[in-house]
């Protein structure tokens, strides 16, 4: 066997994974609806996101458990390591699910789940200004791609005029103001956010030698830094006049606690698809998703799916599929010796 290399392959497709990637895509594809439903629009945003990550940091835990590596996992932890790897990253974390929270509760499911794969585009910028990580040429295109079709979702290319010539402007539906505002604006700031996150997030691993950190743990510290970030803002914002006044529950009801619970469990299923099935797999499982999103909306629920939505959905899952499939390859040293 010439060099003696071993080729990495991806896992097999077992029972196991198509489970784990059949719930991502259900928990992908009705998690728009769901907290659009269920959580009211007068609730005080910080604590939804406080108590999910409290409920995340438990079913981290739980997991951990499980796994039997939480020995292996907790040994060398200490709390320098952890204000290094989490604090600013869970910050930015905080930010980014307020802001997402407030795109759950504004925008349709199909919308939101388009918007929110520009956090594709965000990473690879993050990754490559922070780490240094390349994209294949085919990558790059694929996020062009992705950029247009949030262009088009959002009607700042218009199909009309691209196919049927001149079209006159009051045939063209305009957004209120509060889609903009409290719907495109924050999705779009979330899904920055996640892409600066996962960037610097790799690279205080990377720097602490924690590249085999257990995802569990690593979840775990995230929430951790998260609950007291969000405690102690409370302090210095209005949200913290606003519970001291009403009280923490207040707007809360029974079914608000259904779209956390599967907010929360969201994170660890994607954990276990790209464990069980691999990265690229997971994308295909978003992809379904997505496609749920948009089967939800135009059967189950009155806004129905314009031409824009559709065809920005399908170039958003091509788009995800071509940057899945086409990874970036490092030229070998006989290539660079050419």
């Amino acid at each position: 066997m010439a060099g003696g290399s071993k080729k990495s392959t991806a896992p097999s497709l077992d029972g196991k994974a198509i489970l784990y990637m059949s719930l991502l895509a259900f928990q992908f594809g009705l998690q728009p609806t769901l907290t659009r439903r269920f959580t009211p629009q007068g609730i005080c945003r910080s604590t939804v996101i406080l108590v999910q990550e409290v409920l995340k940091f438990f079913l981290a835990f739980a997991m951990l458990s499980l796994s039997g590596s939480k020995s292996s996992a907790l040994e060398g932890w200490n709390v320098s390591t952890w204000v290094s790897v989490a604090v600013l990253p869970a910050a930015l974390y905080a930010v980014q699910n307020i802001a997402a929270l407030t795109a759950y509760q504004n925008l349709d499911a199909l919308t939101f789940n388009v918007l929110n794969q520009t956090k594709t585009l965000s990473a690879a910028l993050c990754c490559y200004l922070v780490i240094g990580r390349k994209q294949s040429q085919m990558q790059i295109l694929s996020l062009f791609m992705l950029l247009f079709a949030a262009l088009v979702m959002e009607r700042m290319v218009s199909l009309d005029k691209m196919f049927s010539g001149p079209q006159d402007a009051t045939d063209i539906p305009e957004w209120d103001s509060t889609h903009w505002t409290h719907g495109v604006a924050p999705i779009l700031l979330a899904s920055f956010i996640s892409g600066l996150t996962g960037a610097l997030s790799q690279k205080n691993l990377q720097s602490l030698g924690g590249t085999g950190r257990n995802p569990y743990l690593f979840s775990m510290e995230l929430c951790a830094a998260s609950v007291i970030i969000l405690i102690a803002s409370i302090f210095v914002t209005p949200d913290g006049k606003r519970i001291a006044e009403d009280g923490f529950w207040n707007g809360w009801t029974q079914t608000t606690w259904i779209p956390i619970i599967t907010n929360s469990m969201g994170g660890i299923i994607v954990g276990l698809v790209t464990k069980y099935a691999g990265s690229v797999r997971k994308g295909f499982a978003l992809i379904f998703g997505m496609l749920l999103s948009g089967l939800v909306q135009a059967f189950l629920q009155d806004v129905g799916v314009s031409k824009e939505q559709i065809v920005g959905g399908v170039l958003a899952a091509t788009s995800l599929w071509i940057h899945a499939t086409n990874p970036y390859v490092a030229p070998s040293d006989k290539t660079k010796a050419d």
